[in-house]
């Protein structure tokens, strides 16, 4: 009886230690299994909700979110990773952004004061930061080619020239400097600039371009430019420098620029028909005395990374950083909200899952060993801002950083995965670390079973998707990176990127491949190796 007891005991013994290992696989599936598609959606739902409005770079939507994100962090216990001016603990590492802006700029003839986004628009930079008074000259369309010249003796010294835009055509509708329908560099987007590098360079002080458009076309024109100026007039870290003289024109309308040469509307219009019906420039008309004023100011705008600490156990001083970007580009200029629910709500969510996950096993006892910072940066959409100033002011010595997981946009999928959606794009990932990228594979193998595809990882991808996520800041500073990203859809900043359209059962199963990658970076006995350098 005594044996038989014996026996049972040494196979009991043996059967333990044989699902030991398998014990430890649970135990990240049983924190694995807390990211799920219902939790997801609702945090997407606030996050991608219209009244944060896009939450545009230091916008209130973009405060909104980042104050709903930090105070999940808080309930979770979290500790806030950065320091207030104050010195007292803060969730938000705070930065400035700068954007150049008009602070004051006028064209008066006169009596008559006209003013920049009513009257006119100014292409380029440039900085007339005193009121100048200039002479004017009108020079026909302000072009020189050897068939076709407006800048033949003409004295330009403190003047500035009036001149038509686009360029001359025949009465058969040829354009005169080709001869035939195709326009020159003298016309399109970009004509203004040559005509004023051409302007500049024969000694003119400033250029008046008269636009083309009647006077509805030209007010619309002005609305478009105005409402995208926060679009195309990007953010920066760094203050922009007084512009010295550069290139840069005033577009005006018909009726300031008949104003200036002390015509009717009626006479600029007979102005270019004569142009059209000889075939060549006119004479050089010399215009009103105008007093000019462009003066430029520094625009600051105010964000913040949120930046939340689970803190690890033996290896707390090492570092595995997990990001994604909490801005998006806002409201479009027709008023539409662009909710950016994939761009990357999908990613700032799967943030504040991941974080669920590892603090409640951290509460059972079965925390991180090194330590996991939670962080949503901001400025990713004007030029991945918030994760450079980050790597500039890291709030932990880079040399501790471990690895750096990446999401942006895992919410849908793009046309060449349509028939076959149980996919992600993983970039980065073999460039700084082998072992990274075969943790990575050993991750999805064991845990998830994805299609990982490295499409957008090949040096020369067109795409150039390497460089235009948060995680590039990280690469550069030499540490690992994988980029977690399903790819652009016909949605991608539009109005349309929104909540219903986002799959996300599947979208947990990225989410959940990405904690486990953690979950093995944070929970093995050596760190990783830096011990590749592709391009």
């Amino acid at each position: 009886m005594i044996q038989i007891f014996r026996r049972v005991t040494v196979l009991a013994g043996s059967f333990l230690l044989a699902i030991s290992p398998l014990a430890g696989q649970d135990l990240a599936s049983k924190y694995a299994a807390t990211i799920t598609p219902e939790e997801l959606r609702s945090h997407l739902t606030v996050i991608a909700h219209d009244s944060l409005e896009g939450r545009a770079t230091g916008s209130p939507g973009q405060k909104k979110a980042a104050e709903y994100v930090s105070s999940h962090y808080r309930r979770l216990g979290l500790k806030p990773a950065a320091t207030n001016p104050d010195g007292r603990p803060s969730y938000y590492q705070h930065y400035n952004l700068y954007r150049g802006a008009w602070e004051d700029s006028y064209i008066t003839v006169g009596k008559h004061k006209f003013e920049l986004n009513g009257d006119f628009y100014i292409n380029g930079l440039l900085n007339i930061a005193e009121e100048t008074t200039l002479e004017t000259i009108f020079l026909g369309y302000g072009i020189e080619e050897p068939n076709y010249s407006d800048y033949a003796n003409v004295d330009l010294k403190n003047k500035a020239v009036v001149v038509f835009e686009g360029e001359p055509k025949n009465p058969d509708g040829n354009y005169l400097i080709s001869g035939n329908s195709a326009s020159s560099k003298w016309s399109g987007p970009r004509g203004w600039e040559e005509k004023a590098r051409l302007a500049i360079r024969k000694g003119a002080q400033a250029l008046l371009i008269i636009t083309e458009k009647d006077d509805q076309a030209f007010d619309m024109e002005i609305h478009r430019r105005v409402s995208m100026i926060p679009r195309v007039q990007r953010l920066s870290l760094r203050q922009e420098e007084t512009p010295r003289q550069t290139i840069a024109a005033f577009t005006v309308s018909q009726f300031v620029g008949a104003s200036v040469l002390g015509i009717s509307e009626k006479k600029l219009s007979s102005l270019k028909t004569k142009i059209s019906k000889k075939g060549q420039t006119v004479k050089a008309v010399k215009g009103k005395k105008i007093n000019v004023l462009a003066k430029r100011q520094s625009e600051t705008v105010t964000t913040e990374n949120v930046a939340a600490l689970l803190e690890g156990s033996d290896k707390k001083d090492e570092i595995i950083v997990i990001s994604a970007h909490l801005d998006h580009i806002g409201i479009s200029p027709d008023g539409q909200i662009n909710n950016g629910a994939d761009d990357d709500g999908s990613g700032t969510v799967a943030l504040l899952e991941i974080a669920e996950a590892f603090a409640k096993a951290k509460a059972e006892g079965n925390g991180p060993r090194r330590s996991i910072l939670f962080l949503n940066v901001t400025g990713e959409e004007m030029g991945l801002l918030g994760s450079e100033f980050y790597s500039e002011n890291p709030l932990f010595p880079l040399e501790n950083h471990v690895a750096n997981l990446n999401i942006d946009m895992i919410g849908r999928y793009d046309e060449a995965n349509k028939h076959d959606p149980n996919y992600v794009y993983l970039i980065g990932s073999d460039k700084l670390s082998s072992e990274l990228h075969q943790i990575s594979e050993s991750a999805n193998e064991k845990y998830v079973n994805l299609r990982l595809d490295y499409t957008f990882n090949h040096p020369d991808d067109p795409n150039r998707f390497y460089y235009r996520s948060d995680h590039y800041n990280f690469a550069k500073k030499g540490i690992p990176v994988i980029f977690y990203f399903t790819g652009v859809h016909e949605d991608y900043h539009r109005p349309g990127d929104d909540v219903e359209k986002i799959l996300f059962d599947r979208q947990s199963k990225i989410v959940k491949l990405i904690f486990h990658t953690a979950w093995k970076l944070a929970n093995r006995d050596t760190r990783i190796k830096v011990d590749s350098n592709k391009p």
